[in-house]
């Protein structure tokens, strides 16, 4: 089955898991707290247990999850590379425990670190953002980006999580922002999306984790957009540690950004 097939079969999955497994518990779900002090809800976990049962009708490989432990993530990273699922049972959890209608399901299939295909689906919009390598990237059967992205930094759309940046470089951010405006949606698997659409012109964002962007960067670049981590480095995937993330709606875009924030570090 070619590539994009494969992507609109796991949408139709997502979609099903999202209806069965997540919107029941839309607005009833209580909040509990992991380790790390991010959020947990039964839908999470209810939407994970769906997604192990009906991923192997598109393909079936180990499956590397958010809600898993730190040792099966890395498990499942080691036995996959001829193949792997990277998946987000719920990306956004908070919102979705607040009744913010900002949440995603985000699976991605990868093969030796690459995403071959992926869906970030929010199911309270019906907006289901996916794309297959070389066959670019659609929301909705429509074709990304949605609209012609900014061509300057000062005139772009930002989207900015200040949780996890350095305290000098939020410092800067806020007091003399290099952009036009800026936001920030709670879901990353969405923001990537959001850049890829042109909803966004940049993003930045301290501390991602594999799940979060295993998806997204494969849609955003089939978008025409490009990405890498706050150093200047590429974005290697992995599962640990999580890496400061910094995109764009275009490699020029991009370069302007990086160059602002690796200044004002």
């Amino acid at each position: 089955m070619p590539p994009l097939s494969r992507a609109r079969a796991l949408e139709s999955v997502v979609r099903d898991v999202a209806r069965e497994a997540i919107m029941p518990h839309f607005l009833r779900a209580a909040r509990e707290f992991k380790e790390d002090g991010s959020s947990l809800t039964a839908a999470d976990l209810a939407s994970q247990q769906a997604l192990l049962e009906r991923l192997p009708e598109v393909l079936d490989a180990p499956v590397i999850s958010e809600e898993m432990t730190a040792a099966q993530q890395l498990e499942c990273w080691e036995a996959g590379q001829e193949g792997v699922w990277c998946i987000d049972p719920i990306d956004g959890t908070t919102n979705f425990a607040n009744g913010i209608p900002l949440f995603a399901v985000s699976v991605a299939y990868m093969v030796g670190g690459e995403t071959q295909f992926g869906v970030v689906y929010n199911p309270t919009t019906d907006e289901s953002f996916y794309a297959a390598r070389g066959e670019g990237a659609w929301l909705n059967g429509r074709r990304l980006p949605l609209r012609a992205p900014a061509t300057r930094l000062n005139v772009a759309v930002a989207g900015i999580d200040f949780k996890r940046i350095p305290n000098t470089l939020a410092a800067n951010l806020v007091m003399t922002p290099p952009y036009y405006s800026q936001r920030n949606f709670g879901s990353s698997a969405l923001e990537w999306c959001f850049v890829a659409a042109g909803r966004l012109d940049v993003y930045l964002h301290g501390g991602q984790a594999l799940w979060d962007y295993a998806a997204g960067r494969l849609i955003l670049a089939e978008a025409g957009g490009s990405y890498g981590v706050l150093d200047g480095g590429p974005l290697e995937p992995a599962p640990l540690p999580k890496r400061a993330v910094v995109l764009a709606s275009s490699p020029a875009l991009h370069g302007e950004w990086l160059t602002w924030l690796q200044a004002h570090r």
